[in-house]
């Protein structure tokens, strides 16, 4: 589905390396990076070694890694490779946000019950007032479909999305799914651009 998704136009690619139904090894992954250059490369992880993320990384050619735990700014940090960091909605200020060593923010559903990606939609209204005051690029995630995501682009103004069951069906990556939502999401771009 990397193919579908740099043919749609995706700006970047996942790889789950975090304890997932959708995770992949890193040969696997490594792999799939080689086969479609010209697209970004994020890496998922959750409360992982740092070394090992540094390894994973440098074997994959990741240009970014998405962190999903409770990794802090001195992790960030040592890592000494682009951050995405996802933040609970409601759980930092500002302020803090803002002061985090990453190059991204994602807002993203949240459970108690499991890190990472929920394919739940957190409340964006409750969100629009903090995401004002939020200067670091961010991603909004969380239940994104090509049905919803004009109205969380329109109410938060994302410097992007990112999206993951969103575009399965039954499970899987659907390239159908994908090309509408890419299409989807363009359309609002120019829209508000």
């Amino acid at each position: 589905m990397a193919e579908a998704a740099h043919a749609a136009g995706a700006d970047w690619i996942g790889f789950v390396f975090a304890n997932s139904r959708r995770r992949i090894d890193s040969a696997a992954a490594r792999e799939i990076s080689r086969k479609v250059p010209g697209i970004g490369k994020v890496g998922v992880f959750v409360n992982a070694p740092l070394a090992e993320v540094q390894e994973i990384a440098m074997q994959c050619k990741l240009d970014y890694i998405q962190l999903h735990g409770e990794e802090n700014a001195d992790y960030c940090s040592a890592l000494h490779l682009p951050v995405i960091k996802a933040i609970k909605p409601g759980a930092f200020s500002a302020e803090e946000v803002n002061a985090f060593p990453a190059q991204w923010l994602l807002v993203d559903g949240f459970s108690a019950q499991q890190f990472g990606g929920t394919g739940i939609p957190f409340a964006w209204t409750e969100f629009q007032q903090i995401r004002q005051q939020i200067t670091k690029p961010l991603l909004i995630a969380g239940g994104l479909h090509s049905d919803n995501v004009r109205e969380a682009m329109r109410l938060l103004a994302p410097d992007g999305v990112d999206v993951s069951s969103g575009v399965e069906v039954n499970g899987t990556k659907n390239a159908a799914s994908i090309h509408e939502f890419i299409g989807t999401v363009r359309r609002v771009e120019e829209r508000y651009a």
